[in-house]
C-alpha cells in the first residue's frame, strides 16, 4: 500500500511537469483566484478595523452649567451609568478641561495670554458617554435631553458620524461582494482551466493508461497521480500566491498607517501568514482536486 500510494504520487509529480505550458496555464489561473481570495481577507480585516476606529470616534458629550455642583454631575452620571446602553463615561471637571485646552493651543499666544487675564475659568464640566452600539446614541440623546436636566445641562453635542459610517459600511460591503464575485468566477475558470489539462494529461498518456489496465493495476492506481497533479497546482499556487502579496503589503502598509494607524498591516499578514498560507492550501489543493476528480471521472473510463 505504502509503494502504490509513493508511485501514484511520483507520477502525479512528474506529470505536473511534463505538460509544460498546460501545466504553468493552469497554475496562473489557480494562483489569480487564491490571490484575490487572499486579498479579500485581507480587504475583509481592514473594513473591521476601519469602521470599528470610526465607531470608536462617536461620542456625545454633555457640559454643564457652569454653578452645577460636582454631586450633581455625580448624581446625573450615576443616572446614566443605569443605562444599559452605555459603554463609558469619562468626567472632565472644569479644571482638567481648562488644563486640557491650555495643552492643546501651547503654541497659539494669542489664545494664551486671553486665558491668562481672566479672573475665572470659562469652560464648563463635562461627560463625555460612549455607548455599546452607535445605534444606541439616538436613546441616550433622548435621555438627557428630558426636562429634569434641563436646569443643569448647558449644551449636548452628539457627534453624529454615524451617516458616514453607514455609507463607508456599505461601500465596503459592496467592495466586498464585488471582490467575493471575483474569486468566484475566478475560482470556476481555474477549475475549467485545470480540467482541461488534466484531460488533455489524459489523452497523452492513454498508452500508458492501456499498458497498466493490461497489467493489472488498479482503478485508483491509475487515476490517481491525476488527482495528486491537480492538487499539486493548488499547493503551487497557494504559495506563489503568498508570494505575490508579500511585497504589496510591503509597499501599502504606510499608505494604511497613515490612513488607520492602529493597524499594522504589514504585521498582520506576517503574523497570521500560516494561517493565511492554511486557508491558501485549503482553497488551491480543493480547486485543483475537484478538477482534477471531475476529468477523471467524465474522461477516464476505466
Amino acid at each position: 500500500m505504502i509503494t502504490n500510494l509513493y508511485r501514484i504520487i511520483k507520477y502525479g509529480i512528474q506529470g505536473f511537469f511534463r505538460n509544460g505550458w498546460a501545466s504553468v496555464s493552469a497554475l496562473l489561473v489557480i494562483m489569480l483566484a487564491l490571490f484575490v481570495f487572499l486579498a479579500l481577507i485581507i480587504f475583509n480585516v481592514l473594513t473591521v478595523n476601519a469602521l470599528n476606529v470610526l465607531r470608536d470616534k462617536i461620542d456625545i458629550s454633555v457640559y454643564f452649567q457652569p454653578d452645577v455642583s460636582e454631586e450633581d454631575i455625580t448624581k446625573v452620571r450615576q443616572s446614566l451609568e443605569s443605562l444599559k446602553e452605555i459603554k463609558s463615561i469619562q468626567y472632565i471637571s472644569r479644571n482638567e478641561a481648562l488644563a486640557l485646552f491650555q495643552e492643546r493651543h501651547k503654541n497659539d499666544e494669542t489664545i494664551s495670554k486671553a486665558i491668562s487675564v481672566l479672573d475665572d475659568n470659562p469652560l464648563s464640566a463635562s461627560l463625555n458617554i460612549k455607548a455599546n452600539d452607535p445605534r444606541d446614541y439616538p436613546v441616550i440623546a433622548s435621555y438627557l435631553n428630558n426636562e429634569n436636566l434641563k436646569n443643569l445641562i448647558d449644551q449636548v453635542n452628539y457627534n453624529q458620524n454615524q451617516l458616514v459610517i453607514n455609507r463607508l459600511a456599505k461601500i465596503l460591503e459592496t467592495g466586498g461582494k464585488i471582490g467575493l464575485g471575483l474569486t468566484v468566477i475566478l475560482s470556476l475558470v481555474a477549475i475549467f482551466v485545470t480540467l482541461n489539462t488534466i484531460i488533455l494529461a489524459i489523452y497523452s498518456t492513454k498508452d500508458e493508461i492501456s499498458i497498466m489496465r493490461l497489467v493489472g493495476a488498479s482503478n485508483k492506481f491509475i487515476r490517481g497521480p491525476y488527482i495528486i497533479q491537480g492538487a499539486l497546482y493548488g499547493v503551487s499556487a497557494a504559495i506563489l500566491s503568498l508570494i505575490l502579496m508579500a511585497p504589496l503589503i510591503y509597499l501599502s502598509s504606510p499608505y494604511v498607517k497613515i490612513l488607520m494607524p492602529e493597524m499594522n498591516l504589514q504585521g498582520y499578514f506576517y503574523g497570521n501568514l500560516l494561517k493565511l498560507f492554511g486557508y491558501q492550501l485549503l482553497f488551491g489543493i480543493t480547486l485543483g482536486a475537484v478538477s482534477s476528480a471531475i476529468a477523471v471521472r467524465k474522461y477516464l473510463k476505466i
